[in-house]
């Protein structure tokens, strides 16, 4: 099995897995705790990952990421175990649940930029949109699967036992990283830089790249206003648009946008790609100001669907375009930035829907949430970096890998 093959495989087990949790850890907890038992296990889970990211991308530039990443895939299986032990053997403690809840997200958090190093590594010029494309498939894959297969799970046999799987799966994950060895060029060892100095320099990198700051405060935008649409939509869909049913038609259906959009990148002829992530994060205005004006459910759901097929083009050329753009020795400590923004403006818009809702009234906060989206993301193509052709990248400028047997 090749490094391509291998990494792919890998990813979409974890993929898979790290969708798993969500559904299983709800479902315990709510079956024996409270409302604010739930709040508590998953604010343990979000805070690591939104405050080690910084410290993680130092470590995905540090060290070899494929072992980085083996490490967070190992530490994420002994925690769900560990929740799966709990479980099965009926001692459903709270803070034995935060706890685990923290380690995950915190292994989560290191994970997260090192990948992004790690198919950086593995493959290099037209191979790496492809590969990022496959990525993108099959994260959308297990994110539409996972939930119905954890709920399906715990119906059957139980919270316990669908967590001792999760963990299970990311000991697979990790195997299929086991004694892999990539070649990150011959640049001077990171080791030597005390970890401030390493963390100083990844800030002055980033701001370094007008293009990628740019981006980031873009799509942070509009990671908020699909917290204010996730929270709002469902009741305006219940109410306005036929029920229950009609937010399960929209939500299916941009499901498939996104999967169409992330299939669709690697065959598009989008010569400027950060022209296509611009119009790609800014198409998320559409269902925004549908949803506001009450439109009918044919048009909200055709809004929806290129709004998520957008964000599915989007996600493998801003990938390529970082691994291209950042200098490999700086990509985790700046990739995690990126990260931070999304981890951390979603929650928000979570938090903030129904309070703002009930301020200025839910069609004004949309509306509100739909300019500016469309402004923040289709500002950056005043950059002239953002509108630039990208010099082509010959195959045969793919990294030296191999994988020991």
């Amino acid at each position: 099995m090749d490094l391509r093959t291998r990494l792919l495989a890998g990813r979409t087990v974890a993929a898979l897995a790290t969708a798993m949790i969500p559904t299983t850890l709800t479902l315990a907890v709510v079956r024996t705790g409270s409302a604010a038992d739930l709040g508590l296990v998953l604010a343990c889970e979000l805070l690591p990952m939104l405050l080690l990211l910084p410290a993680a991308g130092v470590v995905a530039d540090r060290f070899p990421p494929q072992r980085v990443v083996l490490v967070a895939d190992l530490i994420r299986a002994t925690a769900q175990i560990g929740i799966g032990v709990e479980l099965v053997g009926g001692r459903v403690r709270v803070p034995d649940l935060a706890a685990l809840a923290a380690i995950t997200g915190a292994a989560v958090a290191f994970g997260t930029p090192a990948v992004r190093t790690l198919v950086a590594a593995v493959v290099a010029g037209p191979q790496q949109l492809r590969l990022n494309a496959r990525l993108g498939v099959a994260q959308g894959i297990a994110q539409m699967a996972a939930p119905a297969a954890a709920g399906g799970l715990v119906l059957s046999v139980g919270a316990g036992w669908a967590s001792l799987l999760t963990g299970a799966l990311f000991v697979v994950s990790a195997v299929t990283l086991g004694r892999m060895r990539l070649d990150r060029g011959d640049g001077r060892d990171a080791r030597q830089d005390a970890f401030w100095q390493q963390l100083r320099q990844g800030w002055a990198e980033t701001r370094r790249h007008p293009w990628f700051l740019a981006n980031v405060t873009g799509h942070g935008v509009w990671h908020l206003a699909a917290g204010f649409l996730l929270t709002l939509g469902p009741v305006i869909a219940v109410r306005h648009l036929g029920g229950e049913s009609s937010w399960v038609v929209i939500a299916q259906v941009g499901m498939a946008g996104m999967l169409a959009g992330v299939y669709a990148a690697g065959r598009l002829p989008i010569r400027r790609p950060l022209v296509g992530v611009a119009i790609g994060a800014a198409g998320y205005a559409l269902p925004l100001a549908a949803f506001a004006a009450r439109a009918p459910l044919a048009l909200v759901t055709i809004a929806y669907f290129a709004a998520m097929f957008g964000l599915g083009v989007l996600s493998p050329l801003w990938e390529t375009t970082m691994q291209r753009r950042i200098p490999q020795e700086a990509l985790g400590r700046v990739g995690s930035f990126d990260a931070l923004i999304s981890f951390a403006a979603r929650p928000l818009g979570f938090a903030v829907a129904a309070p703002l809702a009930g301020v200025i009234g839910t069609t004004t906060l949309l509306l509100v949430a739909a300019v500016l989206v469309a402004a923040a993301n289709l500002a950056v193509l005043l950059l002239p970096d953002v509108r630039e052709v990208p010099e082509a990248e010959p195959a045969s400028r793919e990294l030296a890998t191999q994988a020991a047997s």
